[in-house]
C-alpha cells in the first residue's frame, strides 16, 4: 500500500471489521472477527488494536489515522460512548482507550453517520451537497448531509432517524417512545409483528412458520422476506405495513431536509429490494411536490463495506488528508 490511507472500523453487535482504505475509497486489506460482546470493552478494544497493528505492518507505511463507527450515542467532545445497546456499553471512553493502545489519531462516530459519510464521499451521494441516508436493519438509523455538511446536531445525536414518530398510537419502541419508524419497520419490529400475527391467526401463519422450521421464536425479518418471496400472504401483508411506515417516515424526511437524493440501505432493504421502488412512489405521492421535484431515491452503493469505508474516509477528512 503505497499511498495515503486510513484504517476504518465497523464495530457491531455480531461482527468486528477493521480495514485499510485508500483515498479512492477502495479496500486494500481487511480483517474480521466475531464481536466478543461478553468480553466487554477492554477485550474488543484490544481486538481492534491487534487487527489494526497487523494491517499497518502489512501496509509498510503508517495510516493517517483510524476511524471507528459504533451503533450508539457518542459524546462529540470526548469520544466517550454514552450508550451502545448492542454491546451493552455505558460511558465507555473508547477514543481515549484506542489512542492509548494505538498511538495514532482516532475518530469515533455513530455507525450510520459513518455509512452516510462513505456514501457521500464514495457512493450513491457522491458529488452532491444535500442527501439523506436511511439504513433499515435490525434497527433504523441515518445521516443527513445539508449544504455540504454532515449534520451532527447540538449534542452529537443527529441522524436518529429511526426514532421519528410515524404513528402516535403505534407500538412501543426500545427507546421508550411509541410509534417510532423503527418500531414498525426495523428488523426486530418485523419479527415481533410476524409472531403477533401468527398468534392471532395460526392458520394464516402456517407457511411462515414452516419457513422458521416450526419455531415461532425463530422467526426473523429474513424469514418474513423469504416467505413473502414464496407468496406467503401473511408475510406480504406485513411487508405492506412496513412499506407504509417507511413511506410515512421518508416523506417526512424529504419535506424536512429537501435532499437531492434519499439513499436506502441495510439488511431489510437488501432482503426486500422492491421496497425501494415502493418508497420512491410513495414519497412522490405524499411529500410536498416542491421537495420531490429534484429528488432521486436510490439504493446505497457500498453495501456491507459502507461502514469501514465511511469510518476511514471520515478519519482522512478529520486528520487533513481528504477534503470535502
Amino acid at each position: 500500500m503505497k499511498e495515503t490511507w486510513a484504517l476504518g472500523v465497523d464495530l457491531g453487535g455480531t461482527k468486528l471489521e477493521v480495514a485499510g482504505i485508500g483515498e479512492d475509497g477502495t479496500i486494500r486489506d481487511s480483517m474480521r472477527l466475531p464481536t466478543n460482546v461478553k468480553g466487554g470493552p477492554a477485550v474488543i478494544e484490544r481486538d481492534i488494536a491487534d487487527m489494526a497493528g497487523v494491517l499497518r505492518e502489512r501496509a509498510g507505511i503508517p495510516p493517517v489515522g483510524i476511524g471507528v463507527g459504533i451503533p450508539g450515542q457518542i459524546d462529540g467532545d470526548t469520544g466517550v460512548v454514552l450508550f451502545c445497546p448492542n454491546l451493552g456499553w455505558h460511558e465507555v471512553p473508547l477514543l481515549a482507550d484506542l489512542r492509548h493502545l494505538l498511538d495514532m489519531p482516532v475518530a469515533v462516530t455513530n455507525d450510520v453517520r459513518a455509512i452516510t459519510w462513505g456514501e457521500w464521499v464514495h457512493g450513491a451521494g457522491r458529488g452532491l451537497d444535500d442527501i439523506v441516508c436511511l439504513y433499515v436493519g435490525t434497527g433504523i438509523g441515518g445521516g443527513v448531509v445539508s449544504a455540504g455538511r454532515l449534520l451532527s446536531g447540538c449534542t452529537n445525536t443527529a441522524g436518529e432517524l429511526g426514532h421519528i414518530t410515524v404513528d402516535m398510537k403505534g407500538p412501543p419502541c426500545t427507546c421508550g417512545n411509541v410509534g417510532c419508524l423503527e418500531s414498525l419497520a426495523g428488523g426486530w419490529a418485523i419479527a415481533r409483528q410476524a409472531r403477533e400475527m401468527i398468534g392471532e391467526d395460526g392458520e394464516a401463519g402456517k407457511m411462515l412458520l414452516a419457513f422458521a422450521n416450526g419455531s415461532i421464536e425463530a422467526i426473523t425479518a429474513e424469514t418474513v422476506a423469504a416467505a413473502a418471496s414464496a407468496g406467503d400472504r401473511l408475510s406480504l401483508a406485513l411487508l405492506e405495513k412496513v412499506c407504509r411506515a417507511l413511506v410515512a417516515g421518508c416523506a417526512s424526511l424529504v419535506n424536512a431536509f429537501n435532499p437531492c437524493r434519499l439513499i436506502l440501505g441495510g439488511g431489510v432493504i437488501d432482503g426486500v429490494p422492491e421496497l425501494i421502488d415502493k418508497v420512491r412512489a410513495g414519497v412522490r405521492r405524499f411529500a410536498l411536490p416542491a421537495a420531490t421535484s429534484g429528488l432521486e431515491v436510490l439504493p446505497g452503493m457500498l453495501g456491507i463495506d459502507a461502514g469501514v469505508v465511511g469510518a476511514a474516509s471520515l478519519a482522512m477528512r478529520t486528520f487533513g488528508k481528504e477534503g470535502r
